[in-house]
């Protein structure tokens, strides 16, 4: 895996401006923050980002796959202040689920999403290295 970084660019904080990779590719439809049985156990933001991340993993782990072979990752909010308010809890959920990698992330504000009490929803794509 190689991050691309152009020479004359500012370097990004907590995520990358691309990726190179080659292996077994892995696609994880997007995550919310409900429990495995389905229930969300919080309306808090952070809480809810740290539940979707442990998705997103578990998902990962099926195909054998690490946090670390995330190569894209896609977030969708319903409320950009509230992303933005929780980003110090939500950087050390993410430290401690996921580690110091950090791929090519994007973050879209939505009107809404599917699941009524979702405040986010996490998608990403893993490549497994040959």
């Amino acid at each position: 895996m190689e991050f691309l970084q152009p020479a004359s660019w500012p370097r990004p904080n907590g995520y990358a401006n691309g990726v190179v990779a080659k292996g077994r590719m892995v696609f994880v439809s997007g995550m919310v923050g409900w429990d495995p049985d389905g229930v969300f156990r919080s309306d808090d933001f952070a809480d809810q980002a740290r539940q979707a991340l442990a998705n997103v993993i578990a998902v990962l782990a099926e195909a054998k796959a690490l946090p670390e072979h995330i190569v894209r990752m896609t977030w969708y909010v319903t409320d950009k202040r509230e992303y933005v308010a929780a980003y110090p809890r939500i950087g050390a959920a993410y430290r401690e689920l996921v580690g110091r990698h950090f791929p090519a992330m994007t973050a879209v504000e939505v009107r809404a999403l599917i699941e009524d009490a979702a405040k986010v929803e996490i998608e990403v794509t893993a490549v497994i290295p040959d």
